[in-house]
């Protein structure tokens, strides 16, 4: 784990100041951390439907086949990082209402950090489970929303009432495209692609 990674969880308010060091100083330097962390939900997505499955029913066994899961891991990765960018991009056009003059990159890269617990939340497909599901992606939505109205201030250089109000608006926009993005994909993958289902009976 990257020392901006850890203190994220340790210490957000350095780890805060930090990012935007590095981001100043190296444009696109939250692409490593977007673009590997975003494969750790798809990856074990794609083991836990394939390995391990989940009951419907008493006695019976739903794990899909490998190319259906295969298509919803990478439907999921392209929806995370496309999710992210498009964020940036609407942080950066709320900023206009604000003091703030973030570049776009900045912006990305802030959205990018902010969602580092639901990438590690990710880490939960390994086992799939509606209630572990629900347990763990209510904890890293709680924790992304502190990460937000904790960090924004600082990495946008805020007031702190400004910079409030600018979370807020952060926080209901992404609520929207959070939903938006992930209904669409998983409409996509269920209609348009077709997934296969391999039933089996556990004894």
């Amino acid at each position: 784990m990257s020392a901006p990674l850890v203190r994220l969880f340790t210490q957000p308010n350095f780890a805060w100041t930090d990012i935007r060091r590095e981001e100043e100083t190296h444009p696109r330097h939250y692409l490593a951390h977007l673009l590997l962390l975003a494969l750790i939900p798809a990856v074990c997505l794609f083991i836990g439907t394939t390995q391990v499955g989940w009951s419907l029913a008493v006695g019976e066994n739903v794990r899909l086949s490998t190319a259906s899961a295969l298509q919803l891991s990478v439907l999921l990765y392209v929806t995370i990082v496309a999710g992210v960018a498009v964020m940036g991009g609407f942080i950066r056009w709320m900023s206009r209402s604000f003091d703030a003059r973030p570049t776009l990159n900045q912006c990305i890269g802030f959205a990018a950090y902010t969602v580092t617990p639901f990438f590690l939340a990710g880490i939960a497909g390994l086992y799939p489970s509606r209630w572990l599901a629900i347990l763990v992606l209510g904890a890293a939505s709680i924790y992304s929303t502190f990460l937000l109205f904790v960090g924004l201030p600082t990495f946008m250089h805020e007031r702190k009432e400004q910079g409030l109000l600018y979370s807020a608006c952060v926080w209901g926009v992404g609520l929207l495209v959070l939903v938006t993005m992930l209904v669409s994909m998983i409409l996509l993958w269920f209609n348009v692609l077709i997934p296969e289902y391999l039933r089996t009976t556990v004894s």
